[in-house]
Formats: structure tokens, sequence, C-alpha cells
């Protein structure tokens, strides 16, 4: 996959839009472009089994998110409610923001 830029970013809030876990919204946790993946907190959780590797450690069943395509996710608008297509502004001091193009509110 030759693609290296992505469309969301560490930190941001998004809506999944495919998939077993359609309709979920949560929290970036990692940005992975090479891979063209985000993880994305509370979606996509599998389950691990995990070997002790010291008598100290406890092994066991984790639960632990797992990264999804990046296509998969919209970008969150609070004052939508709902995963938005975004644009972005340039600000008169040179500063770019990203808003709704629904309903103009910066994200």
């Amino acid at each position: 996959m030759e693609r290296k830029k992505l469309h969301v970013k560490t930190g941001d809030i998004v809506t999944v839009i495919s998939g077993k876990d359609k309709g979920k919204k949560g929290k970036v946790l990692k940005a992975l472009p090479k891979e063209g993946k985000v993880l994305v907190e509370g979606v996509n959780v599998v389950t691990k089994h995990k070997r002790a590797r010291s008598p100290q450690d406890q092994g066991g069943i984790i639960h632990q998110e797992a990264p999804i395509f990046a296509s998969k996710v919209m970008l969150y608008c609070n004052n939508c409610g709902k995963g938005v297509r975004y644009g972005v502004k340039i600000l008169a001091d040179g500063e770019k923001i990203r808003y709704c193009k629904k309903c103009g509110e910066t994200l």
C-alpha cells in the first residue's frame, strides 16, 4: 500500500462507518500511516492469550484493540452528532483548522 497520509490524527474522535463495529465512536489512540490503519479506543477488540513469561508474571486472556483500516472511520462532529466530511480553512495568521462541511463547526 503506497498511501502515506491519513485523514485522521492521533487524538481525534471518530465514528466507525462499516464492519462489525459500525456506529461505535472512540478516540484514535495511534495512527499507522504506512499500513493505512488506525487504532481506535473500544473498537475491534480482540482476545489475546498471553503466556506467563516468568513465575511472577501472570498470563491469561486479555482483551485489546487491534488496528482497523482508516477508510472505515470518519471524523466525528459533536454539533451534528455523527461522522462528517471536513474541509480545511487557512486563517489570517496562517494556521490551518479543520471544519465540518455540514455545519461549519471547527473540529
